[in-house]
C-alpha cells in the first residue's frame, strides 16, 4: 500500500553518518525489537538507499526514534516503525488530511497528517501495524496517534486514531477535522 511520494532528497556524508550511529546504538539497545536480526545486513541496506535515509532522518528529527520492529522475508525489507513512547512531538496537533484541513473554518493547524507524511517520504501505520508495534513495546499511555484511515471510513468524515490506556490498545474514530495537542501520528519505512 503506498500512501507516499518519494521525494529524491539526500543526507550528506555526516548526517548519513551521524544517523546511522543512532540508529545502531539505538539497536542494540532494543533487542527485543528484532531478537533475530543482525545490524550488518540492515546497515548494507541502509546505505543502498539514501531516499530512505532521508525519511528516517526526518522520522528521528520530529522525534519518532525510528527502530527496526520487522523483516519480511518475502520482500526482504526491513521495516522501521517510530517507536517513541509517546506519539512524535514534532508531528502533533495535526488534522488527518487536506480535505479535513481545507474544511476548518477557523484555528487551523500548521498541516495535516497525510501531507506531512507525504514529504517526509513515510506510510502511516495501519490499525493491524499499531497492534504489532504495541505487542512489541507499551507506547502512547499519554498521548494517541492517527492511523491510516480506509476509503470508505474516510468519505463519511470520519478517521481512525489509537492508544493504550489501562494496559489495553484502544482504535477509536474522530472528525478527520479534529486535531489534538496529544495526538500526533506515528510512520513506517520499509528499507
Amino acid at each position: 500500500m503506498k500512501q507516499n511520494k518519494q521525494f529524491e532528497i539526500q543526507l550528506n556524508e555526516d548526517q548519513a553518518a551521524h544517523l546511522l550511529n543512532i540508529l545502531k546504538i539505538r539497536f542494540e539497545q532494543n533487542m527485543q525489537r528484532h531478537k533475530a536480526m543482525q545490524w550488518s545486513k540492515i546497515q548494507q541496506k541502509l546505505e543502498a538507499s539514501p531516499t530512505k535515509m532521508w525519511s528516517l532522518h526526518e522520522m528521528e528529527r520530529t522525534g519518532g526514534e525510528p527502530d527496526v520492529v520487522l523483516h519480511d522475508h518475502i520482500t526482504d525489507h526491513y521495516v522501521f516503525m517510530d517507536c517513541s513512547i509517546e506519539s512524535p512531538s514534532g508531528r502533533r496537533s495535526l488534522c488527518y488530511d487536506r480535505k479535513a484541513l481545507d474544511s476548518r473554518k477557523a484555528h487551523k493547524p500548521e498541516n495535516s497528517v497525510l501531507d506531512l507524511a507525504s514529504v517526509m517520504g513515510v506510510e502511516l501505520l495501519t490499525e493491524h501495524d499499531y497492534y504489532e508495534l504495541q505487542a512489541i513495546d507499551s507506547i502512547d499511555m499519554k498521548t494517541s496517534s492517527w492511523l491510516f484511515t480506509p476509503d470508505d471510513m474516510r468519505k463519511k468524515g470520519g478517521a481512525l486514531f489509537a492508544d493504550k490506556r489501562y494496559g489495553r490498545v484502544f482504535v477509536y474514530h474522530n472528525g478527520a477535522e479534529s486535531y489534538y495537542a496529544s495526538r500526533g501520528f506515528r510512520a513506517l519505512v520499509r528499507v
